[in-house]
């Protein structure tokens, strides 16, 4: 990354958070400010003039990650869409959304689990957590049908993680057929629970 100089604040601030990223990526979460100040080509005076500690650093950079991920929820959201499950939608499309390479998202699962292991952080994420599963909890689905989709949708979304191929085929059919799920639920009910396999 260049040089902070000519930027404006805002421009600056986004800069620092990108490089602390990749140093959070490169070094692990125990990258000092003079990492993350070499990352970002600036002199660790003037990261800490944008962040007074790594502390801040750290959970802002959590934040924007969280912001980011409800950012995709919401572009994701139709606008012609007035049914219930309008949310849980947008959440499935955002999290299965192609990304540009499946490294681009390990990357990005491997910085989150960095973060991760910081007590605010993790604090943070249970928080947003809570708040988003409120949400979703409110969208007008069974609870059944939400807790299915959205497990679907978050191991899908982690399967780079684990070197699994994504956005095939099969996993194309199966965000559309939880869409569809999402629109008639009562689907789930013409399962039974405990019923043997049929032949």
């Amino acid at each position: 990354m260049g040089r902070t100089a000519g930027r404006s604040p805002q421009d600056t601030r986004r800069a620092l958070l990108d490089a602390a990223a990749d140093a959070v990526r490169a070094r692990g979460i125990h990258a000092s400010l003079d990492d993350i100040a070499r990352f970002a080509g600036v002199s660790k005076g003037g990261l800490i003039y944008h962040f007074a500690s790594k502390d801040e650093l750290i959970l802002e950079l959590a934040r924007d990650q969280l912001a980011a991920f409800q950012a995709g929820i919401d572009a994701a959201l139709d606008p012609a869409d007035t049914a219930p499950g309008r949310l849980t939608r947008a959440y499935l499309r955002a999290s299965v959304a192609p990304a540009d390479d499946d490294a681009a998202v390990r990357a990005s699962l491997a910085l989150v689990t960095q973060l991760m292991t910081v007590p605010a952080v993790a604090e943070l994420a249970r928080a947003d957590a809570e708040r988003l599963e409120a949400a979703l909890a409110a969208d007008g689905l069974p609870a059944d049908v939400l807790a299915l989709v959205v497990a679907a949708a978050d191991g899908m979304s982690t399967a780079p993680l684990w070197g699994a191929p994504t956005h095939t085929p099969a996993h194309r059919r199966l965000a559309e057929r939880l869409l569809h799920l999402t629109r008639h639920p009562h689907l789930w009910e013409t399962l039974t629970p405990g019923a043997a396999p049929p032949g």
